[in-house]
């Protein structure tokens, strides 16, 4: 039985997550799913934590009246007297809808799972509570300024009082489904912690390159130097864009430049320090960009889209905002769409603010305000790095010198087990983590470090002094999330923002995690602000680990603000950001060389263009432009096998076929199309037949950096990258038939013969799976929780970016977890969507009412003056004090 509507096959399954229910029996699940269905009990069950969204409830710890408003889909606007009642009352509408998802999110990262679900979650607990997040939270919160403070402490009022009116099942059907196997347990009150500490989970999932790191480290294990160069092409800067394009070595005086540069531990030539000591900037140009090889030589990253485009271009006449961040799929989503609105603005109540926010977290984190508005996307800079430590019993090696590892003692309680006592080991760089997960331990068997930058970084394993130092190898992590940071003072002055200089004083404070900022005014500005905590470097760039045992390796304090790349008002009269590079090797500071590789960027920027062209861009275009479906690959595709059969011959024509269709398709990924279907089973056999089969299994998770690969390789016909010995080919030619072949019997399994029903969409979609019991491997309660499948078009590296695993299926796994078209001349005008729903609740009706119009592009209004909220209000709630 499906909860769709569509008429869409079940897609291939990706791999599954770590099963959070493994001690849940099959029979509990049937029990509860027949109690469920039993009649009224069973209906009684699900919708007893439905909210309640009219008429009026009396509610400890208000203040005033507040009034929550919510139209068709659910969404609530929040109008209150005070800051105090409107973020209490957000607490409170947080818990209304969402509250199991808040109860998890602060179990995951205070590394308390194994509360909830017992001994099957301790490796996971083990490993967070090594990184700290909760311990980081609770130096973020002390902090906080007293209003700030004030602000996080009256959203956790408003969570404990939902919570004080409701217990287990009447807070979520969850808890139902938890008793089963952990009865005992009852939700502990809400504080600023927990919201807190939610940014650091952000932060790791927007962490970028961690993985790569690991990766490379491995893989150095057996490849070399340049095999390491070609499976990981830097940024192609003379096909796709930078965020910011201009030449940094201009921009800033010679004195500036030598001081960053020593700064960041370049070890400077005496040419080069001579020419910064002349008097002409243009004579040092060379010399500076031989630098820049050494500190910036970017690789691949991660998703987002977001542009701004300037009024000149609009049919409106004032800046239009788009903003589409990419993230892994979850039920409910990740956002939740609110307003938050003081009864009359003044300094004391300041907020007039809409947009998305996270469940457990008070504030808009992305939106607008009566003034501004802002769109993030993921910097994808380098702000985490390995370190190969040299550890003896209780010190570790640093510059010839034994320094004591920092220990912190934790005990983690099991449910319905013995608690479990957890030493934290550290170094001054961060948490030992190798022994917590195993490629990070797999780093250890063999170490190999980078101790170069840019271009001039090689792979090789620790010196001989290293090796005779006492000790074994550990891997420890240095990452800017683990420092305290500012972020939740910056979701405040964001939200109450006026102008660009108070946009960036916003900015200013968001450390973690770093983000691109875009922005648009009633004015008619547009902007750009790169912001975050970025870390100079020392004599290593972090592709690789770092040599732990050596000072000159270690960070040397954060790029000041101010010499952070910005925009304002561009000449081009539009600015995109999709996690392209933010600037080309002229800038005096290492970024990263793990960029995403532009091709999102390059084709908005593309379609930008052609709409300028064409006349004024309306709000509808712009999202258009976010569903376009352009595979990165395709042309690459249409190269490769242009003219390949002419003269060879095949036993099944079915697959001469199928590539001529796809010679002529328009690379298009269209959830109808029959060619994008083969193109991208094609795509994924081509890419496996080159990375398998060798000494070491390569990643493909990256398929934009595949996509460079498979161009360049294309131009070497020789390369090595062409033979698979398991498969026993040797030539290029040969390589690619055997993928065509391989592709068109997959797809024929899968779809059968008839090519004409070939379908992409049904291939690639969505099911959407709850964070916990989605997964838990009990059908019952996975049929209880999970939704879909639905059909969508797009994929990986598309603008439309409905990501999928190579090798794993082609079921959609990471989307556009939200979409919103903004327009600062008329507030009313804009339009929003996110991927579920407002409601947390199963069989809610909001539970995911939006998912049918995520999935085609549909936007819905987004009333935001008190007249438009009032016409669309389909439900009002007063809460109001308790009396006496």
């Amino acid at each position: 039985m499906t909860h769709s509507n569509e008429e869409a096959h079940a897609p291939a399954k990706p791999k599954k997550k770590r099963r959070l229910l493994r001690a849940l029996g099959w029979t509990l699940g049937v029990i509860l799913v027949l109690g469920l269905g039993a009649g009224g009990f069973g209906w009684y069950t699900v919708q007893r934590s439905f909210p309640q969204t009219t008429g009026t409830l009396q509610v400890a710890g208000l203040e005033h009246d507040v009034t929550v408003q919510r139209d068709s889909s659910g969404i609530p606007t929040i109008t209150a007297e005070s800051s105090q009642d409107l973020f209490f009352a957000q607490g409170f509408v947080h818990a209304q809808d969402r509250f199991w998802e808040m109860d998890f999110r602060r179990h995951l990262t205070a590394g308390r799972l194994s509360e909830l679900f017992g001994e099957s979650q301790l490796g996971t607990d083990k490993f967070l509570r090594s990184l700290g997040w909760h311990e980081v939270a609770k130096q973020e919160v002390e902090a906080l300024q007293p209003e700030t403070r004030a602000y996080f402490e009256a959203y956790a009022a408003g969570v404990n009082a939902y919570m004080a009116e409701r217990k287990g099942s009447a807070l979520s059907l969850e808890y139902a489904a938890l008793g089963l196997q952990n009865s005992d347990y009852s939700p502990e009150p809400w504080t600023a912690v927990d919201s807190i500490a939610w940014l650091k989970a952000m932060a790791w999932d927007l962490r970028t390159n961690i993985e790569d790191e690991t990766t490379r480290a491995i893989a150095a294990q057996e490849f070399d130097a340049a095999q390491l160069s070609a499976l990981y092409p830097g940024y192609p800067f003379d096909e796709h864009p930078v965020i910011v394009d201009k030449n940094w070595a201009l921009e800033l005086p010679a004195a500036t430049l030598r001081a960053k540069l020593n700064a960041a531990g370049s070890r400077v030539s005496g040419a080069l320090s001579d020419a910064l000591g002349s008097s002409t900037l243009s004579d040092t140009l060379e010399s500076i960009q031989a630098v820049d090889e050494m500190i910036t030589s970017q690789s691949e990253g991660v998703g987002s889209n977001s542009w701004v485009v300037a009024g000149e271009h609009t049919e409106t006449g004032s800046p239009l905002l788009a903003n589409d961040p990419h993230l892994g799929a979850s039920l409910p989503s990740v956002w939740t769409q609110m307003q938050l609105r003081c009864s009359t603005v003044s300094e004391a109540c300041p907020f007039e603010v809409a947009g998305f926010s996270f469940s457990g977290l008070p504030g808009i984190v992305i939106g607008h305000n009566d003034q501004v508005a802002w769109g993030f996307t993921n910097l994808t800079t380098d702000v985490a790095d390995l370190y190969i430590e040299r550890v003896d019993g209780d010190s570790y090696w640093q510059d010839g010198k034994k320094h004591d590892v920092t220990v912190r003692k934790e005990v983690i309680k099991v449910a319905g087990g013995e608690d479990v006592p957890l030493e934290v080991r550290s170094t001054a760089h961060g948490p030992i983590i190798s022994g917590l997960t195993p490629d990070f331990t797999a780093i250890t068997e063999q170490p190999i470090v980078g101790t170069g930058i840019g271009a001039d970084e090689a792979p090789t394993a620790p010196s001989n002094e290293a090796s005779e130092l006492s000790g074994e190898y550990a891997v420890s992590l240095r990452w800017t999330a683990l420092d305290a940071g500012n972020t939740g003072e910056g979701i405040f002055a964001l939200n109450t923002a006026k102008n660009f200089d108070d946009f960036r004083a916003a900015a200013a404070l968001f450390d973690v995690p770093a983000q691109n900022l875009i922005y648009a005014d009633t004015k008619g500005n547009i902007g750009y602000q790169a912001p975050g905590k970025l870390p100079i470097r020392g004599a290593g760039d972090g592709w690789l680990p770092q040599p732990g045992w050596d000072s000159a390796y270690d960070w040397q304090g954060y790029i000041p603000f101010e010499d952070q790349p910005m925009l304002y008002n561009p000449d081009s009269g539009y600015i995109v950001t999709a996690n392209n590079a933010i600037v080309s090797d002229s800038y005096p500071y290492f970024l990263s060389r793990d960029w995403d590789y532009g091709y999102r960027a390059a084709r908005i920027a593309e379609l930008l263009d052609d709409a300028i062209a064409e006349g004024p861009i309306t709000s509808q275009k712009m999202a258009d432009i976010q569903m376009d479906n352009q595979m990165p690959a395709a042309k690459s595709l249409q190269r490769a096998y242009d003219g390949l059969f002419d003269t060879l011959t095949v036993e099944e024509q079915g697959v001469v076929t199928a590539v001529n269709a796809m010679l002529k398709w328009n690379g298009q990924n269209d959830p109808d199309s029959a060619e994008a279907a083969y193109a991208n089973v094609l795509w994924n056999q081509v890419t496996k037949l080159m990375l398998s089969g060798k000494a070491t299994d390569i990643s493909r998770d990256d398929q934009s950096r595949l996509a460079t690969f498979f161009a360049q390789q294309l131009e070497q016909p020789d390369s090595e990258w062409w033979q698979n010995e398991d498969a026993d080919i040797t030539s290029q030619q040969g390589l690619l038939v055997v993928a065509a072949q391989n592709a068109y019997d997959e797809l024929t399994e899968a779809q059968g013969a008839d090519q004409s029903k070939w379908n992409w969409g049904k291939l690639h979609a969505i099911t959407l799976t709850h964070g916990t019991f989605g997964s838990s491997g009990i059908a019952p309660l996975e049929w209880l929780f999970n939704r879909g499948p639905y059909e969508v078009g797009g994929g990986s590296g598309v603008v439309n970016a409905t990501g999928w695993a190579l090798d794993e299926g082609y079921a959609t796994t990471n989307v556009p977890s939200m979409r919103m078209v903004i327009d600062p001349s008329d507030w009313d005008a804009s339009t929003w969507i996110h991927l579920t729903g407002a409601s947390g609740h199963a069989f809610n009706p909001h539970y995911t009412d939006q998912t049918h119009d995520w999935a085609t592009g549909v936007q819905r209004p987004w009333a935001f003056t008190p007249d438009a909220v009032k016409a669309a209000a389909k439900d009002t709630l007063t809460l109001t004090p308790t009396a006496g």
